[in-house]
């Protein structure tokens, strides 16, 4: 039986996906219309394949982007939040709620109400802090990968709507350029978030890898009033590993979740 590392070894010789034209004995992923899938194994390498250079809204990926501004307060703080699936102006995706969320439970049920009612409390301390021009630099300096031209210069912090917490078109991203800032230094902290907070879904996946889980974030993207348009994001590690999915064509997250078991070969 394989360790993890041959393991590893074996996925990177099949998954040599690489932007050059592959040889014709190196296999590369079966990839559907509409798929971008994009990997790295720790060795500083990009392979991209499929439309891993297309890009799309992120949906309640942008909650990675929290965590990597608030998450380690807000995890000092052991936040927690009650979700009832409404609360004032905004609306949770689940209209039946969360019902209480901790950190980790809001970050793998894409609580966007939890997340909603904590920015708004870190926004006051960063106003009070560092005043509101300086907070405004600190939230642009972490979301500018996203944000494209989208976001209307000023001073003053941007109103907090839905947008920020990934409804919408403001915040966009590709499979290739979401793992390019996965694999940033800065993101240490959210990789890190990434495995304690999300690690465990696949029990299999012990069985298969060892001691050390994978962990998945996954998104499904809504067009409103279009459900052929919506679309689905995995974004996911182990170890030094880490992988970024994305389906469009009204797939939702369980297809995700799926598709990658496959690209990554975990049995069924």
């Amino acid at each position: 039986m394989l360790n993890p590392r041959m393991l590893l070894a074996t996925l990177a010789a099949t998954l040599c996906l690489g932007a050059q034209p592959a040889p014709a004995e190196i296999k590369t992923p079966p990839l559907r219309p509409g798929e971008g899938f994009a990997i790295t194994l720790g060795d500083g390498v990009v392979r991209a394949y499929g439309e891993a250079k297309q890009e799309a809204a992120m949906g309640s990926l942008a909650q990675l982007a929290w965590m990597r501004m608030e998450g380690a307060d807000w995890a000092s703080q052991g936040v927690r939040f009650k979700c009832t699936g409404a609360a004032g102006p905004f609306t949770c995706w689940n209209p039946k709620g969360h019902g209480r969320v901790d950190l980790g439970k809001a970050l793998s049920e894409n609580c966007s109400l939890a997340f909603l009612f904590w920015i708004a409390n870190a926004q006051e301390r960063w106003k009070a802090d560092y005043g509101e021009a300086a907070a405004r630099v600190r939230m642009e300096d972490v979301f500018a990968p996203f944000l494209g031209r989208r976001l209307k210069p000023g001073e003053s912090l941007p109103p907090l709507t839905a947008a920020w917490v990934g409804a919408g078109d403001l915040l966009r991203t590709s499979p290739e350029a979401f793992l390019r800032w996965l694999m940033e230094p800065e993101q240490a902290e959210v990789v890190n978030f990434g495995k304690r907070l999300l690690a465990g879904h696949w029990v299999e996946v012990k069985e298969l890898f060892g001691k050390e889980d994978w962990w998945f974030q996954t998104v499904t993207v809504p067009v409103p009033g279009e459900p052929a348009a919506s679309s689905a994001w995995v974004v996911g590690g182990k170890g030094q590993t880490l992988v970024v999915l994305h389906l469009s064509g009204g797939r939702a997250k369980p297809e995700g979740l799926a598709r990658l078991r496959e690209l990554l070969g975990l049995k069924g």
